[in-house]
Protein backbone atom coordinates (compact mmCIF):
# COMPACT_ATOMS: atom_id res chain seq x y z
CA UNK A 1 0.00 0.00 0.00
CA UNK A 2 1.49 3.41 -1.08
CA UNK A 3 2.25 5.79 1.91
CA UNK A 4 0.00 8.63 1.59
CA UNK A 5 2.09 12.29 0.93
CA UNK A 6 1.53 14.45 4.24
CA UNK A 7 2.11 18.37 4.12
CA UNK A 8 5.19 16.91 6.73
CA UNK A 9 6.46 15.22 3.93
CA UNK A 10 6.08 17.75 2.02
CA UNK A 11 7.88 20.52 4.15
CA UNK A 12 11.15 18.07 5.01
CA UNK A 13 11.60 17.13 1.05
CA UNK A 14 11.61 21.31 0.09
CA UNK A 15 13.56 22.39 3.42
CA UNK A 16 16.29 19.59 2.10
CA UNK A 17 16.08 20.73 -1.60
CA UNK A 18 16.37 24.57 -0.39
CA UNK A 19 19.74 23.09 2.37
CA UNK A 20 21.32 21.49 -0.73
CA UNK A 21 21.28 24.34 -2.69
CA UNK A 22 22.66 26.67 0.02
CA UNK A 23 25.00 24.26 0.94
CA UNK A 24 26.53 24.42 -2.47
CA UNK A 25 26.25 28.17 -2.55
CA UNK A 26 28.14 28.39 0.23
CA UNK A 27 31.15 26.01 -0.89
CA UNK A 28 31.31 27.57 -3.90
CA UNK A 29 31.58 31.46 -2.72
CA UNK A 30 33.94 30.32 0.26
CA UNK A 31 36.51 28.41 -2.75
CA UNK A 32 35.84 32.09 -5.00
CA UNK A 33 37.15 34.25 -2.17
CA UNK A 34 39.72 31.64 -1.14
CA UNK A 35 41.58 31.63 -4.61
CA UNK A 36 41.23 34.72 -5.70
CA UNK A 37 43.83 37.01 -4.40
CA UNK A 38 41.65 39.95 -4.70
CA UNK A 39 43.04 43.33 -4.37
CA UNK A 40 44.73 44.61 -7.50
CA UNK A 41 45.38 48.09 -5.92
CA UNK A 42 44.96 49.41 -3.15
CA UNK A 43 43.16 53.01 -4.02
CA UNK A 44 41.58 52.66 -7.94
CA UNK A 45 41.20 56.49 -7.44
CA UNK A 46 44.97 56.94 -7.37
CA UNK A 47 45.57 54.55 -9.67
CA UNK A 48 43.99 56.38 -12.34
CA UNK A 49 45.13 59.30 -12.12
CA UNK A 50 48.40 58.76 -13.09
CA UNK A 51 47.10 55.67 -15.83
CA UNK A 52 47.25 58.12 -19.00
CA UNK A 53 50.54 59.60 -18.49
CA UNK A 54 52.60 56.17 -17.45
CA UNK A 55 50.43 54.61 -20.59
CA UNK A 56 51.67 57.32 -22.94
CA UNK A 57 55.16 57.33 -21.28
CA UNK A 58 55.42 53.34 -22.19
CA UNK A 59 54.32 53.99 -25.54
CA UNK A 60 57.17 56.49 -26.57
CA UNK A 61 59.30 53.70 -25.12
CA UNK A 62 57.97 51.25 -28.46
CA UNK A 63 58.97 48.26 -26.72
CA UNK A 64 58.37 44.73 -27.88
CA UNK A 65 58.41 41.52 -25.39
CA UNK A 66 58.73 37.87 -27.21
CA UNK A 67 59.19 35.28 -24.97
CA UNK A 68 60.06 31.48 -25.52
CA UNK A 69 59.84 28.65 -22.82
CA UNK A 70 61.35 25.28 -24.22
CA UNK A 71 59.88 23.47 -20.93
CA UNK A 72 63.27 24.41 -18.79
CA UNK A 73 64.47 27.84 -19.62
CA UNK A 74 62.34 31.17 -20.04
CA UNK A 75 63.68 33.42 -22.52
CA UNK A 76 62.56 37.01 -23.22
CA UNK A 77 63.69 39.19 -26.13
CA UNK A 78 62.80 42.72 -25.16
CA UNK A 79 63.49 45.03 -28.23
CA UNK A 80 62.97 48.42 -28.99
CA UNK A 81 61.63 50.38 -31.92
CA UNK A 82 64.37 49.32 -34.56
CA UNK A 83 64.37 45.70 -33.42
CA UNK A 84 67.61 46.46 -31.55
CA UNK A 85 67.91 45.17 -27.46
CA UNK A 86 66.06 47.88 -25.43
CA UNK A 87 68.10 49.08 -22.41
CA UNK A 88 66.48 47.79 -19.44
CA UNK A 89 67.81 49.31 -16.51
CA UNK A 90 65.73 46.51 -14.38
CA UNK A 91 63.68 43.38 -14.94
CA UNK A 92 61.14 42.07 -12.96
CA UNK A 93 59.32 39.16 -13.92
CA UNK A 94 56.16 37.27 -11.97
CA UNK A 95 54.62 33.65 -13.91
CA UNK A 96 51.76 32.77 -12.55
CA UNK A 97 48.49 31.24 -12.91
CA UNK A 98 45.42 33.75 -13.83
CA UNK A 99 43.17 32.75 -11.21
CA UNK A 100 45.29 31.97 -8.20
CA UNK A 101 48.68 33.17 -6.73
CA UNK A 102 50.01 29.77 -5.06
CA UNK A 103 52.26 28.92 -8.09
CA UNK A 104 53.62 32.23 -8.56
CA UNK A 105 56.94 31.98 -9.19
CA UNK A 106 59.75 35.52 -9.70
CA UNK A 107 62.54 34.09 -11.92
CA UNK A 108 66.28 35.53 -11.60
CA UNK A 109 67.08 36.31 -15.14
CA UNK A 110 71.00 36.63 -16.28
CA UNK A 111 71.23 39.06 -19.88
CA UNK A 112 73.30 37.42 -22.20
CA UNK A 113 73.57 37.95 -26.20
CA UNK A 114 70.55 40.99 -26.56
CA UNK A 115 68.19 37.81 -24.31
CA UNK A 116 67.01 37.41 -20.55
CA UNK A 117 67.33 33.66 -19.42
CA UNK A 118 66.21 32.53 -16.32
CA UNK A 119 65.84 28.76 -15.26
CA UNK A 120 61.81 27.58 -14.60
CA UNK A 121 59.46 24.95 -14.70
CA UNK A 122 55.87 25.17 -15.47
CA UNK A 123 53.42 22.90 -14.94
CA UNK A 124 51.02 22.27 -18.37
CA UNK A 125 48.49 24.75 -18.72
CA UNK A 126 47.80 28.75 -18.79
CA UNK A 127 50.23 30.88 -16.89
CA UNK A 128 50.43 34.78 -17.33
CA UNK A 129 53.74 36.27 -17.34
CA UNK A 130 53.93 39.87 -15.08
CA UNK A 131 57.02 42.04 -16.57
CA UNK A 132 58.13 45.09 -14.95
CA UNK A 133 60.84 46.98 -16.45
CA UNK A 134 62.48 49.92 -15.94
CA UNK A 135 64.07 52.05 -18.89
CA UNK A 136 67.23 54.11 -18.07
CA UNK A 137 65.44 57.53 -17.73
CA UNK A 138 63.06 55.96 -15.28
CA UNK A 139 60.32 54.96 -17.76
CA UNK A 140 58.54 51.81 -16.03
CA UNK A 141 57.50 49.32 -18.88
CA UNK A 142 54.85 46.98 -17.90
CA UNK A 143 52.89 43.92 -19.61
CA UNK A 144 50.69 41.23 -19.10
CA UNK A 145 51.70 38.10 -21.69
CA UNK A 146 49.33 35.37 -21.34
CA UNK A 147 51.16 31.83 -22.21
CA UNK A 148 50.42 28.43 -22.21
CA UNK A 149 52.38 25.20 -21.51
CA UNK A 150 51.70 21.87 -22.34
CA UNK A 151 49.65 20.04 -25.18
CA UNK A 152 46.01 21.32 -26.20
CA UNK A 153 43.25 19.32 -27.38
CA UNK A 154 42.08 20.65 -30.60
Amino acid sequence: MPRELTGRHVLLITLAAFGIIIGVNVFMAVKAVGTFPGLEVKNSYVASQDFDRERAAQQALDWTVTPDFDGHELTLAIRDAQGNPAPVETLQVIVGRPTHVREDQSPKFAYADGLFRAPLTLAPGLWNIHLTAIAPDGTVFRQRIDHYHGNRVN
